[in-house]
């Protein structure tokens, strides 16, 4: 990693790494997504990475589910992404902000007829009285939906972790391992490389 010049902000780095990823047969949709609520105690899940850019990277859920609820309580998350296979991890650190309806819409448009109709279906987080009462609901947002497109549900969409500190680590022989930090100043991105 120190033999070539890091990218001049974490997004294009992470952009770079992901594509190397890709290109290796690595899945780099999955990560850790952390979260803590209004008193600080932690929680982590896996959610799938659907978009990186400029701005920050974004995942989706229903804003009922506790992860939503987190987040809106303590608007601050961290994400991991871990590829063993290529001995790197990626930690992105940073605050919440929802996606856009817009963006919501689109992405939304784009899943699954039947990955849509279970957000309508799904009350997520919450207690669930037996597999058949979601199974009953399912077949109730089918007949609802029936025969035309399935809308946003208003209480779904994104969140989009803009970062203000991301690091990037790659195991090496004898635990000597690369990390490279990228902080965000007011001034811009500063980059440093810390001991393993």
């Amino acid at each position: 990693m120190q033999d070539q010049e890091p990218a001049k902000d974490p997004i294009a780095q992470y952009v770079a790494a992901a594509a190397r990823a890709r290109l290796a047969g690595v899945d780099t949709a999955p990560l850790a997504l952390a979260t803590a609520d209004e008193n600080g105690r932690p929680s982590v899940r896996i959610v799938l990475l659907r978009g990186a850019d400029e701005r920050g990277f974004v995942f989706y859920t229903n804003y009922g589910s506790r992860k939503a609820r987190e987040l809106t309580a303590n608007p601050h998350a961290s994400l991991c992404q871990h590829w063993p296979t290529l001995e790197e991890q990626i930690r992105i650190e940073g605050t919440v902000e929802l996606a856009g309806a817009a963006e919501s819409d689109r992405y939304f448009a784009g899943r699954p007829r039947d990955s849509q109709v279970g957000a309508w279906a799904s009350d997520q987080s919450a207690k669930l009285s037996s597999r058949t009462a979601l199974e009953d609901r399912l077949k109730e947002c089918e007949a609802r939906f029936a025969g035309r497109p399935v809308p946003r549900p208003p209480f779904w969409g994104g969140f989009r972790l803009v970062p203000d500190r991301v690091e990037f680590w790659h195991g090496r022989p004898g635990r000597l391992h690369e990390r490279l930090l990228y902080t965000r100043t007011p001034s811009g991105w500063t980059t440093d490389y810390l001991y393993p």
